[in-house]
């Protein structure tokens, strides 16, 4: 039997992170959607607008025996820019900005050694503003967004940016991709 946990991160887009995520060994579900906020049930037009004070985040569902919660950090840390405030390219907003909502003491306590790791290598030429926060809530954004680019693959957006983004990751993390 699998044991299974939840990891929650904001890496700008969601249409990025879920894509990315959703292609490691390991990961049986991810749902994009909103979390860190103060507006209950959020629509996208809500967090867009940018007084709802969520972020755009995927929420991961994973098998712990087959992908470890440090190995999805890594991949996080990869497919954004956690030097950027509330924004990544232009996508811009606190919607936008890079966070970690650790749901157990143990995803905080590797979430923060690996933030204070790469701080201490220098891996980015400026500091890293990605924030680490209690996991409270997590709120689906509506079924358009599942599954964007898959269903989507024509679109600027996704052609532009996403695509790129995701067969980067591909490249790097080869040997972790289903």
């Amino acid at each position: 039997m699998s044991k299974v946990s939840v990891a929650t991160f904001g890496a700008g887009c969601f249409w990025c992170t879920e894509a990315c995520f959703d292609a490691l060994k390991g990961v049986i579900k991810v749902v994009p959607g909103f979390s860190g906020g103060q507006k209950e049930s959020p629509s996208y037009e809500d967090v867009c607008c940018g007084n709802t004070g969520h972020a755009e985040v995927a929420q991961i569902t994973f098998d712990i025996e087959l992908i470890s919660f440090e190995e999805l950090l890594k991949v996080f840390w990869f497919i954004h820019d956690p030097t950027q405030l509330d924004r990544q390219g232009h996508d811009i907003g606190s919607h936008y900005r890079s966070v970690i909502f650790y749901h157990s003491e143990a995803q905080e306590n590797s979430s923060r050694a690996l933030k204070n790791e790469l701080t201490t290598q220098g891996v980015w030429d400026k500091p890293i503003v990605t924030e680490l926060s209690s996991f409270d809530c997590f709120y689906p954004a509506e079924n358009y967004h599942k599954d964007y680019l898959r269903l989507n693959p024509e679109n600027m957006y996704c052609q532009a940016v996403v695509r790129p983004k995701v067969d980067k990751f591909k490249a790097v993390f080869a040997e972790l991709l289903k």
